[in-house]
């Protein structure tokens, strides 16, 4: 399997579709790389080069006790990048993904970097603070946390609905949409599935969306029950200094069927702009 082995020893895998221009995509929790399978497959029909990874702790990754953080995230991002020598890129990330890439942006700057793209995103901080009243208290982030430790092979089934609106009327969610969530997730080990709860919660990325530099498309559904879009998208397209916001009316978190058809058309009309 491709992989880049990290300062710390960890090993990173990684998928490389395609030529062109790279498009770099950043997963949620607790997901893998495959989660992006039809963003990547899309843009890498359309003449782009697509490079997706599987974050340490899951999928075909190694599973370290330490460095489940913002911190080392990025950094194995940008093993990845510079291991296979990638320039011109625009970054992609869903939910903690997001924080990943901005904190890439944040240790790592833009010279590699020609856009960016935050999809249901974290920044710029989910919990509730007297900074971010916007936020969410701690209680349901403990309660994630508790889940995992209980069972987090029943939580990962429960947790499909919320994530893909299929607790919502009308909702056309197919039952593989659920398996596959179910089986990504069951990848990641449990130590890397509890610590990334703090790292995706707790971590304030306003200074990191301060140095985004270039241009960036910031996407969210308004009807998103994961992240919700006050904390997030409404506040990071008013810190970065050169973003487009885009609201998808009724969208979930995690984007199936036609959402995921609209985001990728305009993925590559971003990409292609």
């Amino acid at each position: 399997m491709p992989t880049v082995t990290t300062s710390d020893g960890t090993e990173i895998f990684f998928k490389d579709w395609g030529s062109g221009q790279p498009v770099v995509f950043s997963h949620g929790w607790p997901l893998t790389a495959d989660a992006w399978d039809g963003s990547a497959n899309f843009v890498a029909s359309h003449g782009f080069r697509a490079v997706a990874h599987d974050r340490r702790g899951g999928g075909r990754s190694s599973q370290p006790w330490e460095g489940n953080d913002l911190d080392h995230y990025a950094d194995d991002l940008a093993a990845a990048i510079e291991h296979l020598d990638l320039h011109d890129i625009v970054l992609v990330g869903h939910s903690t993904g997001g924080g990943e890439v901005t904190r890439y942006v944040g240790r790592h700057g833009t010279s590699r970097v020609a856009k960016m793209v935050l999809l249901g995103a974290i920044p710029p901080l989910m919990l509730k603070t007297p900074a971010n009243p916007e936020g969410l208290p701690i209680e349901p982030f403990n309660e994630i946390r508790e889940a995992v430790l209980a069972d987090r092979s029943q939580y990962y089934r429960d947790l499909a609905f919320p994530f893909y609106g299929a607790n919502r009327p009308g909702s056309t969610v197919s039952q593989g949409a659920h398996d596959a969530f179910w089986l990504m997730s069951m990848t990641v080990g449990i130590k890397s599935a509890y610590d990334c709860v703090k790292a995706f919660s707790e971590t304030d990325l306003t200074e990191d969306l301060k140095k985004i530099d270039v241009p960036t498309l910031i996407l969210h559904g308004d009807d998103d029950q994961i992240v919700p879009i006050q904390a997030a998208a409404l506040k990071s397209s008013k810190i970065v200094a050169n973003s487009t916001l885009k609201v998808y009316p009724g969208a979930p978190h995690g984007l199936t069927g036609a959402h995921e058809q609209e985001f990728n058309k305009d993925l590559l009309a971003f990409i292609t702009s």
